[in-house]
């Protein structure tokens, strides 16, 4: 590892890019089973004892805001199965250096936990919403949940919570045709929509209906008179466009059609201590050991400079789409 005397000042990978953001997962559980996302029937999930506590996840992510990391979502699985779950965000957002707490949710809980949440300090949420019909959300999620979820995002309005971002992964032949309704659902509510293209995690994610979402940009820039986006909306991967009003946001997250690799600032803690430092490799640091080793801040800080030298360039999704076996609930969101 790195001697802490010619430690870099901030987290800097071999490629120059700068990590600042960093997503945790506080479970690798998931009261759904979405079709691109996590098998019927599966059950290779992380034991509970190789969990990361909330003392341990309060000292690792606290080490990484000491290194320069000012941005740090909650995600799962879905997070807000883990127990106490605003607890550990307000002793998170009480962290020097931390400027923005978010959280990512399927929204099925989002009703009884939106209140606590605000409370506890998350800024700002990003809610899984695929369709505005029931059938294709339970065709889509494997549950009947597009009630539960509108009262979740009524809850989490009427919390405070702001902005909210309604991720929509986009499906050939399953939902690509209510595109431009989810649009007009989003201006007229106040949320912002992001479409995502799938990626090939496990083989869920391999057998999803991949959609190019180069042509349906076009045709929402055409449709909604949008415009580039100048100002910077939560530090992602997404390229943002507006109404001419301002009142309205469409953002596109494309990995595979138009990947991101080079202007990459993000890095996963998966539930069991396992840092991933891209979707689309296996490199990987494992810092449970670490932590109930008894290893000292100093030397969780050189760890860190020390993963983050694993970071590939890019990702091969399209060159290797077989590479990743593992499911996307089990990275980290």
């Amino acid at each position: 590892m790195p001697d802490t005397a010619t430690r870099p000042p901030a987290l800097i990978d071999r490629y120059g890019r700068r990590v600042s953001y960093l997503r945790v997962s506080v479970t690798d559980r998931c009261d759904l089973r979405c079709a691109y996302c996590l098998p019927q029937g599966f059950h290779g999930y992380q034991e509970p004892a190789h969990w990361l506590t909330f003392d341990e996840l309060t000292r690792l992510v606290g080490a990484f805001v000491r290194l320069g990391v000012g941005r740090v979502r909650l995600t799962g699985g879905e997070p807000l199965l883990r127990r106490d779950l605003p607890r550990l965000a307000q002793r998170l957002k009480a962290l020097p250096g931390l400027a923005d707490l978010s959280l990512s949710t399927n929204g099925t809980q989002l009703d009884r936990h939106a209140h606590a949440l605000k409370q506890a300090g998350v800024d700002r949420i990003n809610v899984s919403l695929d369709s505005l019909d029931r059938a294709c959300v339970t065709d889509i999620t494997g549950r009947d949940t597009l009630a539960a979820v509108m009262a979740g995002l009524g809850a989490a309005r009427a919390a405070g919570l702001s902005p909210i971002k309604l991720n929509m992964v986009a499906l050939q032949g399953v939902n690509d045709h209510e595109i431009e309704r989810m649009a007009e659902f989003c201006f007229a509510h106040g949320f912002i929509l992001r479409l995502i293209e799938t990626m090939p995690m496990g083989h869920t994610g391999r057998d999803a209906r991949h959609l190019d979402l180069a042509p349906v940009r076009e045709r929402l820039v055409a449709r909604f008179g949008l415009e580039p986006e100048a100002l910077e909306l939560g530090g992602g991967p997404a390229r943002y466009w507006r109404t001419a009003d301002g009142d309205g946001r469409i953002g596109f997250i494309t990995p595979i059609s138009q990947h991101f690799c080079a202007s990459c600032n993000r890095v996963r803690l998966a539930v069991d201590g396992t840092l991933y430092l891209c979707l689309g490799q296996e490199d990987k640091f494992e810092f449970r050991p670490l932590l109930r080793g008894g290893a000292s801040d100093a030397e969780l800080a050189d760890a860190i400079h020390h993963a983050l030298q694993r970071k590939p360039e890019r990702h091969e999704f399209r060159e290797a789409p077989d590479r990743i076996v593992r499911f996307m609930s089990q990275t980290g969101g």
